[in-house]
């Protein structure tokens, strides 16, 4: 039998919007139909942790949709919305590739805004890892999470152009670093000083 999902706590547990005890039954009784078939649905088309993923993104949509969803047609309806989940991470996963492939191509990296799965490019990991803290973040916040300068200066605490402006500096260090020697051998530029990395 499948376990019992998040979304499905008491309403002591979630908090005021579960307190629908219909929407709440409705829920459980879908839940409980279509954990298994969706599950097998997502596993036969992409890696186990992917699925699990992906189901719980259903599920989310699913909770969100209720009580519109009717009980007759609620099958095929989360087997759409599992189909277009698994397009959209595809999609994801591509737009992701080609952005670490224009990374490891480009001195300075474009201006795009992709998460990157930095363990499988090494030598871009290796260059991030060698940056500060801080530009390491706002890199973060642009590449990884999609945001405008104006949006990170509010995560920051800044301004705008403050943001553009370490943005800017950030992507050229990185771009630096992507195209440098490594620090860690001696007695090349950037070596090793006195215990010390260049900045």
């Amino acid at each position: 039998m499948q376990p019992i999902h998040p979304l499905t706590r008491t309403p002591s547990e979630s908090g005021p919007d579960l307190a629908d005890a219909e929407r709440r039954q409705q829920f459980e009784a879908i839940y409980r139909a279509a954990y298994e078939p969706l599950q097998r649905y997502l596993r036969r088309r992409t890696t186990f942790d992917d699925a699990e993923e992906a189901l719980d993104d259903v599920l989310l949509v699913l909770w969100q949709k209720l009580p519109a969803l009717g009980q007759n047609d609620y099958l095929p309806w989360c087997y759409g919305v599992a189909r277009r989940t698994l397009a959209n991470r595809r999609r994801s996963r591509q737009r992701r590739i080609r952005l670490l492939d224009r990374l490891t191509r480009e001195p300075t990296p474009p201006e795009v805004h992709e998460e990157a799965d930095l363990e499988d490019y090494p030598d871009l990991a290796g260059a991030f890892a060698r940056l500060s803290e801080p530009d390491r973040e706002i890199l973060r916040l642009w590449a990884w999470e999609g945001l405008e300068a104006r949006e990170i200066a509010i995560v920051l605490g800044t301004t705008a152009n403050a943001v553009s402006l370490r943005l800017s500096k950030a992507k050229k260090k990185l771009g630096r670093l992507m195209g440098g020697q490594n620090p860690a051998d001696a007695g090349h530029k950037g070596a090793k000083k006195n215990g010390e990395y260049p900045s």
